[in-house]
């Protein structure tokens, strides 16, 4: 592609490059230039104008991006995600319901690393989306772009984007309450974990109270009939042998770690009975911000499987925002942090 100032005269054809005022209305950039619009120009006086011109083998930015998303999402029922009009060179690719992102994140470096003017940007890769939510947007930054380039591009990152949904459709969480105190119901934590849950369309089919007791939390779970079991205690989870993960294991079921690098959200506990996911939850999930908690549990209701390894890897960008309602902030006195 051409770019740059040409007399009015000779720009028929070519793509105009920033817009132009005329007395009756305006010329808006990205037009291609007709016979009439050069009449115009001429007639307001305008004797040079900025322009693109193609070369052999370019494509224009709208159907270039066009191409690109569709090689990123070949199938987008598929896929779960739809393709918007291309406009100005962009397609944004959304979300058409609730679950997770999963791309190729190579993928779209090398895809990145074709040419400069062809690129695209997307959500963090298990990201968790609602439907309408902008999964990744292609954007062709100059008018046209090589054929090759975009060809190559298309290569790269063809298949490098699809949405996961919900493959667990019921949820039962099991609360603890301590022995010595009045028997009282979490409900702060439970509508906590319920709006969690609703948002990627999961209903909470079965809470239940028992004792803060491995036997007790292990006999719970073994019972529980739902997808995906969970655990709020109401005591901090401190050990591996602490009520959650050893009911855990005593209902028959593998612990895969206890603690993860995000913060809040140190005191997470993942494990499996069978095929099914069971999270012991922090503390901090009593409360609406995002914590740890949610990044396990967003996968684990959409088939996605966390390992030991996942969670270690969490601890870059695992920082989140401080909430009010820690016992113990991370600015406040030194001291263990309960609940986090």
């Amino acid at each position: 592609m051409r770019f740059g100032p040409v007399p009015v005269a000779e720009a028929e054809g070519a793509i105009l490059a920033h817009s132009v005022r005329l007395p009756r209305g305006a010329l808006k950039k990205g037009r291609m230039l007709s016979e009439e619009d050069v009449a115009a120009l001429s007639a307001a006086g305008i004797d040079r104008v900025t322009v693109a011109r193609l070369a052999p083998g370019d494509v224009v930015e709208n159907e270039a991006a066009e191409r690109l998303a569709r090689a990123l999402v070949p199938d987008p029922d598929a896929a779960g995600l739809r393709l918007d009009p291309a406009f100005t060179g962009r397609v944004n690719i959304r979300a058409t319901g609730p679950g997770v992102v999963a791309l190729d994140a190579g993928a779209i470096a090398r895809l990145n690393a074709v040419d400069p003017m062809i690129t695209l940007a997307t959500v963090p890769e298990w990201q968790r989306v609602i439907e309408g939510t902008m999964v990744g947007t292609v954007k062709i930054i100059s008018y046209a772009v090589d054929g090759a380039a975009l060809a190559a591009a298309c290569a790269a990152g063809a298949g490098a984007l699809s949405r996961r949904a919900p493959v667990c459709r019921t949820a039962a969480l099991i609360v603890t309450e301590a022995a010595e105190g009045p028997a009282r119901r979490d409900e702060k934590g439970i509508a906590a974990v319920e709006a969690r849950l609703a948002a990627l369309g999961v209903s909470l089919a079965d809470v239940r109270t028992v004792p803060h007791d491995a036997g007790a939390v292990a006999a719970a779970l073994a019972d529980a009939q739902a997808d995906l079991l969970l655990i709020l205690t109401v005591s901090a989870t401190s050990d591996p042998n602490d009520a959650a993960p050893a009911g855990l294991v005593a209902a028959g079921g593998r612990l895969i770690r206890f603690g993860m690098p995000v913060d809040p959200g140190n005191l997470l506990v993942l494990g499996e009975i069978g095929a099914r996911p069971v999270i012991g939850l922090p503390g901090c999930a009593r409360s609406p911000a995002l914590n740890g908690a949610d990044w396990v549990l967003e996968r684990a209701v959409c088939g996605v499987k966390v390992s030991a390894g996942d969670i270690a890897a969490m601890g870059v960008g695992g920082l989140l925002k401080e909430i009010p309602t820690r016992p113990q902030p991370r600015d406040g006195p030194r001291g263990r942090g309960q609940g986090s």
